[in-house]
């Protein structure tokens, strides 16, 4: 079993919902789910005239290889309504990304852990501090807290939903899959 850190995020319609049917895919298709962040309201991040987002981060463990967590990833986003269309940074239903798989560093052309440009965004890194702080990120060597304190972001990301709130929003409405 292997831990791995996802991010998800959401732009579009109900992106509350978004996000929780995601965390609900994940637990069912995945690995149990045993951490989760808070919900963070963020501004958009490398493109201007987006909506805003709502970022969080789980962990899971899952006996699952990088590459099928991948494919299983981009079964919920299609599920969702998601269409890449190679026109890079895009309103979204659902956005999930593989931010660290174990110590593992994977450079491929469909598959980039650590995630590519991590520790310049403050939507991925001020959730991921969260629940991981002292998380080292295998290519750089440095904490996340550390990397938070370096980023050179600066678009605004405000708590949304507490951490306990989205576990017990979780726990109500899909009460099988249990969240440590």
């Amino acid at each position: 079993m292997e831990k791995v850190f996802l991010g998800l995020g959401s732009n579009i319609e109900d992106r509350e919902y978004h996000l929780f049917n995601a965390l609900n895919w994940i637990a069912i298709k995945m690995g149990k789910l045993s951490e989760l962040s808070s919900i963070y309201f963020t501004e958009p991040w490398g493109k201007e005239g987006l909506n805003p987002f709502l970022n969080m981060v789980c962990t899971i463990q899952t006996e699952f290889s990088p590459m099928d967590l991948l494919v299983e990833i981009e079964k919920i986003e299609r599920t969702s309504g998601r269409i890449r269309d190679g026109k890079g940074y895009t309103d979204r239903e659902i956005d999930v990304d593989i931010l660290f798989f174990g110590s593992k560093i994977i450079r491929s052309k469909s598959l980039r852990i650590p995630h590519f440009g991590l520790d310049e965004r403050n939507f991925v890194l001020v959730p991921l501090n969260e629940i991981a702080p002292a998380f080292i990120h295998p290519a750089s060597g440095l904490s996340v807290n550390n990397l938070l304190q370096k980023s050179p972001d600066n678009l605004k990301v405000s708590k949304y939903m507490d951490r306990n709130e989205v576990r017990k929003r979780f726990d109500q409405l899909f009460s099988e899959y249990s969240v440590i």
